[in-house]
């Protein structure tokens, strides 16, 4: 199960640094003049869960696998994108197959790397981007709306619904907000998803500070947290500069360097966190001998559908998903003392399963 978060932004903000310290690689060139990255880049990074070394521990597993999340590095965007400036068209087709978009926003200030705009101003940055995004979601919509008119007319009741749809998402649009406003009913938001709109994607602003705002941001980075509250996004603060050293340091010289800079963690564990939040993914949980293992799924996922995850067969033959929660699984040291304290539960096919379940499936073949 693919999760892509598209990290998009401005040329010369960090983007490339940013992806390089999250994949821990230098598969994206970071330089400081606009397009340095043409294609994009895409990486998997591990999702930090202190959650599974205390499963391993207790269950004796050989090997911890962590579940994953997806990051691309795109191009970055100008104004007029939308219109094919620069690499306009290629940045909107990319950011169109993420699920959500971690938006690096430039929150520091360097006489040595040049800003396209002149002068650094975070909130006029993301109103760029935002507007470009909005730009080409307009053209979409305008196109699509008069033909699904026609059918409407005609008594196809599949095309008013998408046409109500569409046209809420319009009137937003047209005032200058973006589509991920609209309020949708829970069985619209397939309907939301299908329309590929590009200003309906979540949206995390990772604010790119001087190493010395690392720990509690600045000026900059606070405008950008009351924008994302306005919208009800969220925010994260990073120096992408230390976090790239950070990932390239043996991991027992990592704590010490945190420890120098004033961090707990590094600011990528936030990020990726976030990210994951964002998308409204959460954690289950299979563990044993040979491994403990994590699994991603959508907030809401019924039992059969996240065995799925693990092999189609479990979700075609699916009986029953023995069930105990991580804090018991914990609490009671494992299997056994879950059981006899009345822990280990039997969930049926309605089960939805919750962020932290440690889950046995038991299905025909």
């Amino acid at each position: 199960m693919g999760f892509k978060c598209g990290i998009v932004g401005l040329p010369n903000v960090g983007k490339s640094t940013l992806f390089n310290a999250l994949t821990q690689t230098a598969a994206a060139q970071a330089a400081n003049y606009p397009f340095c990255t043409i294609e994009p880049n895409v990486g998997d990074v591990a999702v930090p869960d202190p959650r599974l070394e205390k499963l391993c521990e207790i269950a004796g597993s050989k090997q911890i696998i962590p579940t994953r999340l997806t990051f691309v590095d795109i191009a970055g965007l100008v104004r007029g994108a939308s219109k094919g400036e620069g690499l306009g068209n290629q940045f909107l087709a990319n950011i169109r197959e993420c699920d959500a978009i971690a938006h690096v926003v430039r929150c520091f200030e360097d006489g040595d790397i040049t800003h396209v705009e002149g002068d650094v101003d975070p909130i006029r940055d993301i109103e760029t981007i935002e507007t470009e995004l909005m730009l080409a979601d307009l053209e979409s919509l305008e196109k699509r709306v008069v033909p699904l008119e026609k059918k409407a007319k005609g008594g196809d009741k599949d095309a008013k619904e998408l046409l109500d749809l569409m046209r809420r998402c319009l009137d937003l649009v047209r005032d200058g907000r973006p589509a991920r406003l609209v309020a949708i009913a829970p069985e619209e938001r397939g309907a939301l998803a299908g329309l590929g709109l590009l200003s309906s994607k979540p949206v995390l602003y990772v604010c790119n500070v001087e190493e010395g705002a690392a720990a509690e941001g600045n000026s900059f980075s606070q405008k950008v947290a009351a924008r994302a509250r306005e919208e009800g996004a969220a925010s994260v603060v990073v120096s992408a500069k230390i976090e790239s050293e950070i990932a390239v340091l043996p991991a027992e010289e990592q704590k010490d360097y945190l420890e120098a800079v004033g961090l707990e963690e590094p600011g990528l564990n936030r990020v990726i966190r976030a990210g994951y939040t964002l998308l409204r993914l959460v954690t289950y949980f299979t563990v044993g001998p040979k491994e403990a293992r994590a699994w991603t799924i959508e907030q809401g996922t019924r039992a059969p559908q996240a065995a799925a995850v693990i092999h189609t067969d479990f979700e075609k033959g699916f009986i029953r998903a023995e069930t105990i929660a991580y804090e018991d699984y914990v609490a009671l040291r494992g299997e056994s003392g879950a059981r006899e304290a009345g822990k280990f539960r039997l969930e049926g096919k309605d089960y939805v399963v919750a962020d932290g379940d440690v889950l046995h499936f038991r299905f025909n073949t």
